[in-house]
């Protein structure tokens, strides 16, 4: 990610400097999208989140369960902490102990399912909405463009955000 960034600002320092002897200030135009937006904005990006969410919800009544019985356990060993023996008492925690490290493993396995599903859907999608946005960089005569979701940009022109360009035309690519 961070090489990314480095090379976007250095392929844009070289850019101004390069094109400083060719091209006037006047002839830059630098244009600006949000690839999040784009892929939350889009229907494909839309659909996938739907789907992302139906798994969460699938695994939150899970864990839901999972997370009352641990609470349960917690409160019952601490209630008969007092009146049980020692070994008794170091057996149920040891029970306990097992069954949060369950819920822990399916906390984590959930989370990288979700992220797994998140990352095939970027490596899917995410070449063709570059193709748009190359497309309309092109039509439209723009020197750079830049993704504010993936760098930091303190200002930029609004007016030179297309990213609902690239969302009605990354739509229509995909009818």
């Amino acid at each position: 990610m961070k090489k990314n960034i480095y090379m976007i600002a250095g392929f844009a320092l070289l850019c101004f400097i390069l094109t400083g002897s060719y091209v006037s200030a006047a002839d830059i135009k630098i244009g600006f999208i949000n690839m999040q937006e784009i892929i939350q904005q889009s229907t494909v990006g839309k659909k996938a989140g739907d789907e992302i969410r139906k798994i969460a919800d699938k695994k939150k009544d899970t864990l839901m369960a999972m997370e009352n019985e641990l609470k349960k356990m917690k409160d019952e060993l601490d209630k008969q902490r007092s009146v049980m023996k020692e070994s008794a008492y170091k057996e149920k925690e040891s029970v306990f102990q097992k069954k949060y490290r369950d819920y822990q493993l399916l906390v984590k396995d959930t989370q990288e399912e979700l992220q797994g599903r998140d990352q095939e859907f970027a490596k899917k999608y995410i070449p063709e909405i570059l193709k748009v946005v190359r497309a309309i960089g092109e039509k439209e005569k723009y020197t750079l463009v830049i993704d504010i979701a993936s760098m930091p940009v303190p200002y930029y022109a609004r007016e030179n955000d297309f990213s609902s360009k690239v969302v009605e035309e990354f739509n229509k690519v995909k009818k």
